[in-house]
């Protein structure tokens, strides 16, 4: 049996848009669909009289969800689920059976000097399968598949997702390597050819490298390479991103800090949502130091 597609709701406005690209998604490659909800009851005590009433509110608004999304997609199969603890720790579990997660972008995010909360980075972290971070406004008519390379097989892996999405759906594929060049001032002290160009021409190659075979797999696809030199990596994604159907990252690579499991680049873009946007987790890598 396929697996199924798993979608986390919370009854915001993230939520919902979440619950309608992901019925979308599973019509579309006829695959089941879980709509899931979690409680966190972990400061509850066994006690705790408005426990059952917080139980079938949350049972309330998952019946409601497939009310939804059956009437969005009769075709697809809309199983529901109440788990208990944090959402992230609810839908990692249910990541190890399912073919994708589907949650909301939140459009706030706690920020006062000290570490961002955000419960999105905190389930495509965990996840052990491809995660779609959906934004709750996604505006209509968005066309082209965009993913993110930097040369790790991390970002191998987001092209061979971000290819078949895009032949899938007819659409064109643009692979993007973005970096801010050196200074300068740092390359007039260099006695030869300069250190900039020689960067460029290197991250050329990676780029060259990155759609290496396509033509072959994907032969009606077409396919842009975009290499950004003074952009920072997440901020060239956004851009390119607006107004795209898709956004494709890898869930870490070179460049990551060591602190974010996730990877900084996709941390960054995590943050502003261009449109939806999947970080593939479709097996772990080990790089040598």
């Amino acid at each position: 049996m396929d697996k199924p597609i798993v979608v986390g709701i919370s009854g915001s406005a993230g939520s919902q848009g979440a619950l309608t690209w992901a019925v979308q998604r599973a019509s579309r490659h006829r695959l089941p669909l879980i709509v899931l909800h979690a409680v966190d009851d972990r400061w509850m005590s066994p006690e705790f009289q408005y426990q059952e009433l917080i139980r079938e509110s949350a049972m309330d608004l998952l019946r409601k969800a497939q009310a939804v999304a059956t009437a969005q997609a009769p075709d697809v199969n809309v199983e529901v689920q109440l788990r208990h603890g944090s959402a992230g720790a609810a839908l990692r579990e249910a990541s190890k059976d399912a073919s994708m997660v589907v949650v909301g972008a939140h459009e706030r995010h706690w920020m006062d000097g000290g570490p961002l909360k955000d419960r999105a980075l905190q389930i495509v972290s965990a996840s052990d399968r491809p995660v779609a971070v959906i934004p709750a406004r996604q505006g209509t008519g968005g066309s082209g598949v965009i993913v993110g390379v930097d040369g790790s097989e991390e970002a191998l892996q987001a092209v061979r997702f971000a290819s078949a999405e895009a032949d899938r759906c007819g659409d064109e594929l643009t692979v993007v390597l973005a970096f801010r060049s050196p200074a300068r001032w740092f390359e007039t002290q260099l006695p030869s050819r300069g250190l900039a160009e020689t960067i460029i021409e290197e991250q050329r190659v990676v780029l060259s490298e990155s759609v290496a075979g396509l033509g072959e797999r994907y032969p009606d696809l077409t396919v842009h390479q975009r290499l950004e030199t003074d952009t920072e990596p997440a901020k060239a994604l956004i851009d390119i991103a607006t107004g795209a159907r898709l956004l494709v990252m890898g869930g870490s690579g070179r460049g990551g800090f060591s602190r974010l499991v996730l990877g900084s680049t996709a941390h960054a873009v995590l943050l502003h949502v261009p449109c939806p946007t999947v970080v593939t987790r479709l097996h772990k890598v080990q790089h040598e130091d």
